[in-house]
Parts: structure tokens; C-alpha cells; sequence
């Protein structure tokens, strides 16, 4: 079983790496739904023990880029092949939330030779099937994938109905080690995808300045190793005997 553990700073890389994680998804801001890192952390990150995907994402919000934002995505792609990171987590949609084939094989391109995700702009798409047949056609070879809902245990049947179609389907969405084998078991995932995150603690003065967002959140050391664990006890199996 593969866990890959989001983080969006040095503290949260070396938990998620010191916790087990076998992938890093290298983000900025999480409290966002994660955007593009900066040069200096993927710099950071390239010195880590195992692979890691930089998210490519220019700002909150939606998934509909302008042709300035396309361009700066193909520029953030190309920084994170100068930093030697393993590979870039990408997606683009239309106004009416089907996948942008056209700015998805410019991006696909940029990114030649390198890993390739779908981020949840996939969860944002009408048709599943059709999103998961222009991945196949495109060379995207995983997607993260809540199934279309809040969480992954709510879109568990979303998620088995998308396995076996050429893609390799990764859950997230508030997996945690309590909850991972039940979705394991309702999906048939191989790869998982987490935060392993705790609240920070609150500091109102920072708050009130805008220098910390409300529910900011933190990668822990615990979660990851705990997730870890129970993602290797599903991989072991039951027990002989």
C-alpha cells in the first residue's frame, strides 16, 4: 500500500518522511485546498528520500485558468523539473466542470518524462468515466479522487466504480488510520492520499493581522505513522493459522 502524505512546509515534509509516508504531494497553503509550492520548498523537497509531486495550482477557487494562468502553470511544471522533484499534480476544467482536454495536453506535455496526477478537479466533472477515458488517452496515469463527494468514505462507491478503467485511482478526502482499512476494503486502492494533519493552535493576534487563516492545520509525525501502520497491516493480510 502507498501513502502519500500532502504537506505544505519543511516541518510537514520531514513529519510526513520520519512518519512513513512512501509519496509527498508538496503544496503551498493547504488550508486552501493546496497551491503551487514555492522554489525554495521544492528545492527542499528534492532532497528528500522519496518521491515527490509538486501540486500545480495558481490560485484558490475553481479549476478554469486563464490563458496567463496556463502559461504560468507550464512555467511552475518547468521549475519543478529544474528541481529534480519526481513528478507535478495537475488539472484544468471547463465552465461546465468537464476536464480542459486542450490546456491538460499543453500541461501533459511540459511535464514529459515526469510522474503525472489528476488532482479533485476530477471530482468536479459530470462524467467520471469520460474524465478517466481523456486521462487514459492523455498519459495522466493516477487521479485523486474523493468519488465526487465531501469525503472519500462518502464517495466509497464512486471510487470502486472507477477502479479497473486504466487509472490508477487514489482516495483522499479525511482518510485517517481509523477509517482506512474499511475504505481499502470498499474500494480496492492501492494508493491513498492524506494530510495526517492536527489543528495549530490558535493565535488571535496573528489571526486578526491575516498572518494565519482560522483553521490552519499542521502536518503530525503521529498520524502519518499511524496511518502507515495500518496501511501495512492491510497489505500483510490476516493472519495464518
Amino acid at each position: 500500500m502507498i501513502l502519500e502524505v500532502c504537506v505544505d512546509d519543511a516541518e510537514g515534509l520531514a513529519a510526513a518522511i520520519d512518519g512513513g509516508a512512501d509519496r509527498i504531494e508538496l503544496c503551498a497553503a493547504l488550508a486552501l485546498g493546496g497551491l503551487t509550492p514555492p522554489p525554495g520548498l521544492m528545492a527542499l523537497a528534492a532532497r528528500a528520500p522519496i518521491p515527490v509531486m509538486a501540486m500545480i495550482r495558481p490560485r484558490a477557487g475553481g479549476f478554469t485558468w486563464s490563458g496567463q494562468e496556463g502559461r504560468q502553470m507550464r512555467d511552475d511544471i518547468a521549475a519543478a523539473r529544474a528541481a529534480g522533484l519526481a513528478g507535478v499534480v495537475i488539472g484544468a476544467s471547463l465552465a461546465d466542470g468537464r476536464l480542459d482536454a486542450d490546456l491538460l495536453a499543453d500541461l501533459v506535455a511540459e511535464a514529459r518524462g515526469m510522474d503525472l496526477t489528476l488532482h479533485r478537479a476530477i471530482d468536479m466533472v459530470p462524467d467520471r468515466g469520460a474524465a478517466l477515458g481523456l486521462c487514459r488517452a492523455l498519459g495522466i496515469g493516477r487521479v485523486l479522487t474523493s468519488g465526487g463527494a465531501r469525503t472519500a468514505a462518502e464517495g466509497a462507491g464512486a471510487l470502486a466504480a472507477m477502479a479497473g478503467q486504466g487509472v490508477t485511482v487514489m482516495p483522499g478526502g479525511g482518510i485517517a488510520a481509523e477509517t482506512a482499512a474499511a475504505l481499502v476494503r470498499a474500494t480496492g486502492a492501492r494508493e491513498i492520499h492524506a494530510s495526517c494533519s492536527v489543528p495549530v493552535a490558535p493565535d488571535a493576534r496573528l489571526t486578526a493581522f491575516g498572518f494565519l487563516p482560522p483553521g490552519q492545520r499542521r502536518t503530525d509525525v503521529g498520524n502519518v505513522r499511524a496511518l502507515r501502520q495500518a496501511l501495512d497491516q492491510i497489505g500483510a493480510g490476516p493472519p495464518s493459522g
